[in-house]
């Protein structure tokens, strides 16, 4: 019981990350981004988990085609600080200093990615 009470403020945090990440998905991301559809960037519905440079039917660079990279809080983290430190020869050219704007987007994409 101690457990459950002691967790239940971290779970209604991440779900006000998630909302919050919601926000600034749609201000930072979206210019490029869908979850749904692939624009000038891939979709982001289930990407973590997913190898980088792998949605169907988006044009990767040759970089991130070959990359090893699993999208994960860690990695993503990187990404969005800096995706050319992560994967060099990318073609993303949009980095975000703010890391609690890095880390609600974060919680919004678990939030569209299956468990």
């Amino acid at each position: 019981m101690v457990l459950i009470v002691s967790l239940a403020p971290c779970v209604a945090y991440a779900q006000n990350d998630a909302a919050r990440g919601k926000q600034l998905y749609e201000s930072r991301c979206i210019a490029c981004h869908s979850v749904d559809s692939n624009r000038i960037g891939p979709m982001h519905a289930g990407v973590f988990g997913r190898k980088a440079g792998a949605v169907p039917g988006y044009d990767y660079s040759p970089a991130l085609k070959a990359s090893q990279v699993t999208w994960n809080e860690r990695t993503l983290d990187a990404w969005l600080r800096n995706p050319e430190s992560v994967i060099s020869g990318q073609k993303m050219g949009y980095q975000l200093g703010d890391a609690n704007e890095r880390g609600a987007i974060i919680e919004y994409l678990k939030s569209v990615s299956p468990r």
